[in-house]
């Protein structure tokens, strides 16, 4: 069972904010828009176009670009004040493709701990079929 905070979700104005600083220079390079953030969740979508491999399909890697950069949000717009995540392990498994249009990330927390977040990330192509389906542990660590 996941343990929740009362942290409402996110406003429009959030959303912005967080999209303007950004989800990392690798994120924004392959195009990452986060479009939904709250305690149960946060969704990002990302272009097949430009982060492909060279027989035009969507990249595995960048399928756990898109994952890591969820997990690590979500778990970082959970934490506990005064902590930051840090991520520990990643792992993905491809189950289909993406070749036009937008993948779509949708981060779910699977354990949200005082020391420890897990996230699953299940990555669907624009006909709704899942793509590649991620998991990321983050630890809670203290800023110094």
């Amino acid at each position: 069972m996941t343990e929740t905070t009362s942290r409402p979700a996110s406003s429009e104005a959030e959303l912005a904010e967080l999209n303007s600083r950004g989800l990392g220079v690798l994120a924004g390079r392959m195009g990452l828009v986060l479009t939904e953030i709250s305690p149960e969740r946060a969704v990002a979508t990302m272009p097949v176009e430009g982060n492909t491999q060279p027989i035009d399909l969507m990249h595995g890697g960048a399928y756990v670009v898109l994952g890591e950069s969820l997990g690590s949000t979500h778990a970082n717009y959970m934490a506990p004040e005064g902590y930051v995540a840090v991520g520990l392990d990643i792992n993905a498994t491809h189950t289909g493709s993406a070749v036009s249009g937008l993948v779509t990330g949708v981060c779910t927390p699977i354990k949200l701990g005082r020391s420890i977040a897990v996230h699953e990330i299940a990555v669907t192509n624009d006909q709704g079929q899942r793509c590649s389906t991620i998991r990321i542990t983050n630890f809670y660590k203290k800023i110094q």
